[in-house]
């Protein structure tokens, strides 16, 4: 049995066999049956259907929309538009704090990006209101779009959700002007967006002034305040379920316009409604990882160490709101100097504001950051796994801060040892296989914060000795219901059959937002506290009980394990639970946790997770054709609760940072500002026959002070070495070097002719 808390003589302790095992996901036979329930797979009494209708058009004003005739339509119940939308209690423009996004609500006959809602049909079937939306018809006054970086900018307040957009250590200038060697280069990472299997969806019905709302979401608590302040009504009647996600990745953080005008159309037309987005409406009004063009300077010594690093990003944004990608920030933490710089700008476009996307800032940041590491690796005469290693930072290099742990070096040497590291020639266009194919090997650093929000849960064992853990917690098919589960388990010092999981739905207590790698940490934190809290009450009946073989084990400790009680200095005495709860006249006892970040480590120490992921490519030498065809991943993030879904994740990433480095990029068509590829049919996600053989390293680490169970997130690190391993591999099977994202068969082309 492996110890959860390592607590002093005298103390409680709890002990149990769940967290660290490779246990199948709980909720796996529901979904593979059908039985597990999404959003829009409710159908309420009197159900109606909503489509949203949408600009053609990325700048301009509606100038007429033909009501009459969708109206006309023999399906069609209501057309919703700026003319007759109801009143909100809060402007829908009104920005509260930063993780607040200016919704598009109908406000104004204003169009401010393609794909943005101009009207909203409801009708008696999906087929009448989409109908009933194209006849619509609508007529523009049109403005010139701009969707490029190119043009006037900006200095942001802050980037991202609210860090600086400026920070600086030393002194770069001095630093750069006095490096032996020198390099500058500007890498290029296009608009991507979000592609989960689920659409945005919502099903909405009022009961008077209470909302009872079925839709997928990241954030139940977050999204009843925004629906709350909306509609101006107390957050406690507002009820969301929300027990199965078809992926998030950032965009289902906070509730998007339209599933806000489906809880306007419900309260209109007094009837439930639902409204799912089609997968073109999914580009434009939920965000997108916005474009960067990111400019690196870099100066070293004659031996290869690093004096100077300066990263600045200039970043897309709306016309109307402000999400700067904060990319330079991913030059924080990685690399030592003495003098390190990192800036941002934006480009105010007309486009749906961008917003988060897994692994936001770290995944295009790096991205251009370890191109550059190999470029100066290169330019140094040195392999670009020892030019990392003779740059490792032993502390945080923007902030001087220590690691709370790093065993980054060691995801070095086993990913390489693994991938056969050693044989690697300096030299490009150096290898190729059988058929004649270049070959080249790359590696890239991975790193992400270890973020921690807010959380509660609710713990409770019961009269024949079962528990119950309850926390309001979010699944996107990540696996957390099972590793949570396995957390609450141990929590209680029960098997899992032994403890009955609540999670999904609003009316349990708040577990935080299911984001930024935080979701384990933050619930799991809670469940453990949870845990801690019951078992402490249950030991207080026992060790003052008189009748319990217990009675006065205060001194020496109790140990909560297998649904027992015991002493921890002589494990034969001891007594169930349910014994304890009978002598006592209870039906059962009740225990809450919080989790929360500890704010005095976090002050004294730098939080990450890390990894080093190796990849190996080839190219075809005549056509350009690039394929990925191994990929090994050895990342260090803290206590692992369930290694097969910790290493699903790891797999997740790196496909997406195949994704990144070869396939995403939505493509704008600069006259009208529409994106011209808004389907999965052009706009290019990997399939099976792009995704090589993976394989990943779980690295062990310990990390006394990043939380007491020693949970980092693994959600979004396996993006961030992965996309710099691949472009590193391209340029070493052919020498040509690629400074923006997607590489493809033409950037290639084009390189080689210039050699």
């Amino acid at each position: 049995m492996s110890e959860i808390a390592s607590l002093p003589t005298g103390s409680r302790q709890r002990q149990g066999s769940n967290i660290g095992q490779p246990m199948t996901r709980r909720e796996g036979v529901l979904k593979v049956t059908g039985q597990a329930t999404y959003a829009a797979d409710n159908n309420p009494e009197g159900l109606l259907y909503a489509v949203v209708a949408t600009a053609t058009i990325a700048r301009g004003r509606v100038t007429h929309l033909d009501v009459e005739a969708a109206k006309a339509h023999p399906g069609v119940v209501e057309v919703l538009t700026p003319q007759n939308r109801p009143p909100l209690a809060l402007d829908p423009d009104a920005k509260l704090h930063g993780f607040m996004f200016r919704l598009d609500l109908l406000q104004n006959d204003g169009v401010r990006y393609a794909g943005q809602p101009i009207a909203l049909v409801v009708a008696r079937t999906l087929e009448a209101a989409n109908e009933g939306a194209a006849l619509l018809a609508p007529q523009y006054e049109v403005e010139a779009p701009r969707v490029d970086l190119d043009g006037e900018n900006f200095v942001p307040e802050v980037v991202g959700p609210g860090a600086p957009a400026r920070a600086e250590t030393g002194d770069f200038d001095a630093e750069y002007a006095g490096s032996a060697k020198t390099l500058e280069a500007t890498y290029e990472t296009p608009p991507q967006y979000h592609n989960a299997m689920e659409p945005h969806s919502i099903v909405a019905a009022w009961d008077g002034d209470r909302l009872s709302i079925d839709m997928p979401t990241q954030g139940m608590a977050m999204a009843i305040d925004r629906v709350a302040g909306l509609f101006g009504i107390p957050a406690e009647n507002i009820h969301i379920r929300s027990p199965f996600l078809g992926g998030g990745f950032g965009s289902k953080g906070m509730p998007a316009g339209p599933q806000m005008l489906g809880i306007i159309a419900a309260k209109h037309v007094g009837a439930p409604v639902k409204l799912v987005l089609s997968r073109q409406q999914m580009y434009g009004p939920v965000g997108h990882r916005g474009q960067t063009r990111q400019t690196l300077r870099l100066g070293m010594s004659d031996d290869g160490r690093l004096t100077a690093i300066e990263h600045h990003t200039l970043a897309s944004t709306s016309r109307f709101d402000d999400f700067v990608e904060p990319a330079s920030n991913a030059s924080h933490t990685l690399y030592a100097a003495p003098g390190i710089r990192t800036t941002h700008e934006g480009a105010r476009i007309d486009i749906g504001t961008p917003m988060f996307m897994r692994a936001p800032g770290e995944a295009s940041g790096s991205a251009a950051l370890e191109g550059a590491i190999d470029e100066a690796a290169f330019a140094a005469r040195m392999d670009p796994l020892d030019f990392r290693l003779l740059n490792y930072a032993e502390v945080e290099p923007i902030s001087g801060k220590p690691f709370s742990s790093k065993a980054l070096r060691e995801c070095y040497a086993k990913g390489a040892e693994r991938f056969g590291w050693a044989k690697r020639p300096l030299e490009p266009r150096s290898m190729r296989d059988a058929e004649g194919r270049l070959v080249g090997w790359g590696v890239g650093t991975a790193m992400f914060p270890a973020i921690m929000f807010q959380a509660a849960a609710r713990a409770v064992i019961r009269a024949d000795g079962s528990g119950l853990m309850e926390t309001g917690a979010h699944d996107m098919g990540q696996g957390a219901w099972t590793a949570l589960h396995q957390i609450a388990a141990d929590g209680l010092g029960l098997s899992m059959d032994e403890t009955e999981f609540r999670a999904g739905s609003s009316d349990l207590p708040d577990a935080g937002i299911a984001g930024g790698s935080g979701h384990t940490a933050t619930a799991g934190m809670a469940l453990h506290r949870a845990g801690e809290d019951v078992i402490a009450k249950l030991t207080e009946l026992a060790v003052n009980d008189e009748n319990s073989p217990l009675y006065g084990a205060g001194n020496v400790g109790v140990v909560a394990r297998n649904g027992r009680l015991v002493r921890q200095d002589d494990e034969s005495r001891g007594e169930p639970y349910a014994a304890i709860l009978q002598r006592a006249g209870l039906a059962e006892i009740e225990g809450k946790g919080q989790g929360v970040p500890d704010a005095g480590p976090r002050e004294k120490y730098a939080m990450d997770a890390h990894g080093a992921v190796f990849a190996e490519v080839t190219v075809d030498p005549d056509l350009g054709q690039i394929r990925v065809t191994r990929l090994i991943g050895a990342f260090a993030a803290g206590r692992v609760i369930n290694p097969r879904m910790v290493e699903s994740q790891y797999y997740g990433g790196m496909i997406w940072g195949i994704s990144f480095a070869l396939h995403e990029e939505a493509v704008h068509d600069k006259r009208s500002g529409r994106i011209m590829n808004a389907n999965l049919a052009e706009y290019r996600v990997p399939v099976n026959a792009d995704v090589p053989s993976l394989e990943t390293i779980l690295v062990h680490e310990d990390d006394p002070y990043v939380n007491a169970l020693g949970i980092k997130g693994v959600g979004e690190i396996g993006v961030t070495g992965t996309v710099g391993a691949i472009a590193g591999a391209i340029w070493h099977a052919t020498g040509v070097r690629v400074r923006r994202f997607p590489i493809n068969v033409a950037d290639l082309l084009e390189g080689a002719a210039a050699r």
